[in-house]
């Protein structure tokens, strides 16, 4: 079953998060060294249909497992901690640490299959890979949350993919960590009066 609202708020709030996250600045990397946008959106795509399946599919055993143990209010109190700390994390800015090493690491293997790997390894454990886990224990629609937020990394990164620097440098990175922590803060809410 399908769900617009589940696909809607899994797509805002992921196209969010992600302006400004390493993910994006990976992108970013991965088009100035390439040069080459279509391979790497379609690397991208791949990466991140395939790691927010998983992280989807633990979000919504989770929810399953966590409403027969601790009951629907429990689970409820749950999720707003889960959003509200991602709210706190939306805060922080990302940079890229050790993502140039990835990049020269499997460049060998071209832009599609450097892009595939490194999105990959680089969404593990990233707060669009957790928002995904907790959409998923929030919608029972999971194949909504995992196309909600895969469209929302798509949403995000394009644009950088096919623009790079010369969009880079006009977002105000600042507005959009808060814009994405507010979105994440009223889930926190929504989660405890809905």
């Amino acid at each position: 079953m399908f769900s617009l609202n589940a696909f809607a708020i899994s797509t805002g709030l992921v196209a969010v998060a992600e302006i400004g996250d390493k993910t994006q600045l990976l992108a970013l990397l991965l088009t100035l060294k390439f040069r080459r946008p279509w391979p790497i959106l379609w690397g991208m795509l791949a990466a991140t249909l395939a790691n927010h399946a998983g992280a989807g599919a633990v979000g919504h055993y989770l929810e399953t497992v966590l409403q027969d143990i601790a009951g629907p209010e429990m689970l409820r109190w749950g999720l707003a901690i889960g959003f509200a700390a991602m709210a706190v994390w939306a805060l922080i800015p990302d940079k890229i640490e050790g993502e140039e090493g990835e990049v020269a690491r499997w460049r060998r293997g071209g832009a599609f299959f450097t892009t595939l790997v490194c999105f990959f390894l680089v969404e593990m454990g990233d707060k669009t890979q957790v928002a995904t886990v907790a959409l998923a224990a929030r919608f029972p629609e999971l194949v909504s949350v995992v196309l909600g937020t895969t469209f929302g990394m798509v949403l995000a990164n394009a644009p950088v993919i096919f623009f790079g620097n010369k969009l880079a440098a006009k977002i105000p990175l600042k507005y959009v960590r808060w814009s994405a922590a507010a979105c994440f803060a009223a889930l926190a809410v929504g989660a405890v009066l809905i």
